[in-house]
């Protein structure tokens, strides 16, 4: 059988509908509607949730950065119950590393902050 190559095959609306014919590069399925960008409410989910991460981090960076320090860290209720703990949770290394991980944890929140961008869709 012998086809022109100036004539192009006709196909029928019901034949580019069929799967058998995925092939066809101007099938029905290969045609997309434009991607649209995600809601207004979407993003300001975005931005609260940006929002409340630096908002804790802050807190909780500051408060384990200082409150090592004071004397209610070893004067509470909790570790007057038990000297062993109390020893423990008084010496410098806890201390420290409770303070180190309050620094971490405010880098994380100021980074977070200074790093969120929105995409310009």
């Amino acid at each position: 059988m012998n086809v022109d190559p100036k004539t192009a095959p006709t196909i029928t609306p019901r034949e580019a509908e069929s799967p058998g014919l995925s092939a066809n590069p101007i099938s029905a399925g290969s045609v997309r509607a434009p991607e649209k960008g995600p809601g207004s409410w979407q993003i300001w989910l975005w931005r609260l949730r940006a929002l409340l991460l630096v908002t804790v981090c802050a807190t909780f960076g500051v408060l384990l950065l200082i409150l090592p320090w004071t004397p209610k860290w070893t004067d509470n209720p909790l570790l007057l119950t038990s000297p062993q703990l109390r020893d423990i949770v008084s010496s410098g290394f806890v201390r420290g590393f409770s303070s180190g991980l309050g620094a971490l944890d405010l880098w994380l929140g100021f980074w977070e902050a200074i790093h969120y961008h929105e995409s310009p869709s």
